[in-house]
């Protein structure tokens, strides 16, 4: 018998009745009573920051049957935290989900976002709730896209002079198109994970970057175009 205190051991027992375990969550396309961490399964994301709030992380995780099977780590605002990065990609795989719970993933952000990812998994909520036997390892990298580049969005903007598009999705912002009333109408970028993947392949670093220069909106014939980190 558990050690119990006075009061609780003059009690009378009283039946339980219900003895139905947990309740099903989705996983990988089946239902499962989540009973130990080996039942859990599935492919998400979870946000992190740290206690200064100068920096944030994105993790995800490819978890089969309770093992980290991959992680992808993504981190932004903080030079620090691109070597916190490094080290916890190392650490986290090959661990159960509960294990790297309990590890020091090096950086605040990234021991919250293995909070919270922590809780998409155990809860069901996941990207492969309902694909059938989840996704293969190697999946976590399709989030970076051609280029295997993090979506990094930089914007800059003041009262007196107004918004600088620096970075999108699409990349590296190289100009902004104003019309005549110098309101923003497109902008022209070059994908750099594009360009370095040609460069890396030997193409001449301008030809590479001419290929994968682009531009975005009513670029074309505008009234003026501005360099956004220098005008």
């Amino acid at each position: 018998m558990a050690n119990c205190s006075h009061e609780v051991e003059r009690m009378c027992v009283v039946a339980k009745g219900p003895h139905h375990g947990p309740a099903p969550i989705p996983e990988e396309g089946r239902w499962v009573k989540a009973y130990e961490i080996k039942d859990i399964s599935g492919l998400s994301h979870g946000i992190g920051w740290c206690a200064p709030q100068q920096g944030c992380c994105k993790l995800t995780l490819n978890v089969k049957n309770g093992i980290i099977e991959e992680a992808l780590v993504e981190t932004l605002g903080c030079s620090g935290m691109t070597h916190s990065a490094a080290m916890a990609a190392e650490i986290l795989q090959g661990k159960t989900i509960l294990e790297a719970l309990n590890t020091d993933l090096v950086c605040d952000a990234i021991n919250v976002a293995m909070r919270e990812i922590f809780k998409q998994l155990v809860y069901g909520r996941t990207q492969t709730a309902f694909s059938e036997d989840g996704l293969p390892i190697g999946a976590g990298l399709e989030d970076l896209g051609k280029g295997l580049r993090s979506q990094v969005g930089t914007m800059f903007g003041t009262k007196e002079k107004g918004v600088r598009y620096l970075e999108m999705a699409e990349g590296y912002v190289l100009s902004i198109a104003l019309d005549e009333n110098n309101e923003v109408t497109g902008y022209k970028f070059v994908h750099l994970g594009k360009m370095m993947a040609e460069i890396r392949k030997g193409t001449n670093a301008q030809e590479a970057f001419e290929k994968n220069v682009g531009t975005y909106g009513r670029y074309e014939n505008a009234a003026k175009y501005i360099d956004p980190r220098n005008e």
